[in-house]
């Protein structure tokens, strides 16, 4: 059976290392990868840039990308974005035998346990994890949160609807969210790690303290 795979995050903005941890999970798992911004992320500070501007620059992002969709039902929802609420509602859409997984850096991995409900995730989706810099996926650490629950084959997701643990290996890329919203606040340059479109959209709209360019229409 296909896997269905969701990307969570707040893409506050999305960069280069986000569109690399998609396409990586793309191209190894054999999958859509569906890119799920969160409109009130509970784990984190409120985002610079509002869920739809967020939303916007992920569509940018995506244009002409295969299987890489923009799925918006965090932004439809009121409150907190709870990954256990979402995805309850996507296991009620598309049954309790639809192989999901729920793709995220090792950061967020490592931090499951401040989760609401974070030990009943593993009975709605898989888990890939995508090793950051800064980050790394401990063994000791990582069996603590997922006991017994790894699998180095892609098979195993597909062959059971949730509950396993697979590394996404990848190129490991230095950007990060916060350090372009760094690089903005201290004037240097930013857009090198951000795809071309998204830069645009950033000057067009002045997300981040960018000042907006004379004469943009936003």
């Amino acid at each position: 059976m296909s896997l269905l795979v969701f990307y969570g995050g707040t893409f506050d903005p999305i960069h280069d290392g986000h569109l690399a941890i998609a396409r990586a999970a793309r191209d190894a798992l054999a999958a859509r990868v569906r890119l799920m911004p969160a409109a009130d992320p509970p784990h984190r500070a409120p985002p610079g840039a509002s869920a739809e501007h967020r939303a916007r620059m992920l569509d940018l992002a995506v244009a002409g990308e295969p299987d890489l969709i923009v799925d918006r039902r965090e932004l439809r929802r009121d409150g907190p974005s709870y990954s256990v609420e979402t995805l309850r509602e996507i296991r009620a859409e598309v049954g309790p035998e639809q192989p999901l997984a729920l793709l995220v850096g090792a950061d967020s991995f490592l931090d499951l346990p401040k989760w609401r409900e974070w030990q009943a995730l593993f009975e709605l989706a898989h888990f890939v994890v995508a090793e950051r810099p800064g980050s790394p996926l401990d063994n000791e650490r990582v069996e603590a949160i997922a006991a017994n629950r790894e699998t180095a084959e892609v098979e195993a997701l597909r062959g059971a609807p949730a509950g396993r643990v697979y590394r996404l290996h990848q190129p490991l890329h230095a950007e990060s969210a916060s350090q372009v919203r760094q690089l903005i606040a201290a004037g240097q340059a930013w857009q090198p790690f951000v795809p071309a479109p998204v830069a645009a959209y950033i000057e067009r709209h002045g997300l981040y303290g960018v000042p907006i360019q004379r004469g943009a229409v936003v």
